[in-house]
């Protein structure tokens, strides 16, 4: 567009400059030259296409081509279809465990959800806020059977997920089981473990969603302390 503008402002000094000599000749010679006036027509055609080829590129909007993104849209994680029947979380891998998991979290309303798991996440592989502003921090354990959730995975997990995400209902989901020491610590420090039974019943939406349950909870241990 650069080089369109420098061509139509060099027309319109050439145009000018034709004028100028159409009018000195015709006081010189006292009669029309019909040469001049044809330069200056020709040039002020040109110029009026120059300025013509200008224009649209001002007005031109970028088409983006199927399967790009705008320089100005983040990436976003897609989520599965929510749909129970397609939410086979044995035969995904680990982040597509989580994406299923988060499907879940769109399907019981939340209209918030993101999946963050990856390098540095400290803990965090789904938050997600509930439609009435709960803040839900979900930590997915892909893990086969016969390999069960550990405590040292819960206390990594309790060490972040009030004190650095900031959850309001804090929650880990496994397709296996917990250990004991792990359940316990989780009680004890109001963790919501969600095995593969239980995840299995939330699929099918056999029980409420999790995060209802660390309400309860948080319910339970208040009415307790009044």
């Amino acid at each position: 567009m650069g080089r369109d503008v420098v061509l139509a402002v060099g027309l319109v000094g050439i145009c000018l400059g034709g004028a100028a000599v159409f009018v000195k000749a015709a006081v010189e010679t006292g009669r029309v030259p019909v040469l001049p006036i044809v330069t200056v027509l020709v040039l002020a055609a040109g110029a009026a296409l120059a300025r013509w080829s200008v224009a649209p590129g001002l007005r031109r909007t970028p088409v983006r081509q199927p399967g790009s993104r705008g320089p100005a849209e983040p990436e976003a994680d897609c989520l599965p279809e929510v749909d129970s029947g397609a939410l086979d979380h044995t035969a995904v891998d680990a982040d597509g465990f989580e994406h299923t998991v988060a499907a879940l979290c769109v399907r019981d309303g939340c209209p918030q959800v993101e999946v963050v798991g990856g390098a540095g996440d400290l803990g965090a592989d789904v938050i997600a806020t509930t439609a009435d502003g709960l803040r839900v921090v979900i930590q997915c354990k892909h893990y086969g059977e016969g390999n069960r959730v550990g405590s040292q995975d819960l206390q990594r997990f309790g060490g972040t997920c009030f004190a650095v995400h900031e959850a309001d209902a804090a929650i880990v989901v496994t397709t296996s089981d917990f250990t004991a020491p792990a359940t316990e610590y989780a009680a004890a420090c109001d963790i919501v473990c969600v095995d593969g039974d239980g995840l299995a019943a939330w699929t099918e939406s056999l029980i409420p969603p999790p995060w209802e349950t660390a309400t309860a909870r948080a319910q339970e241990v208040t009415e307790a302390g009044a």
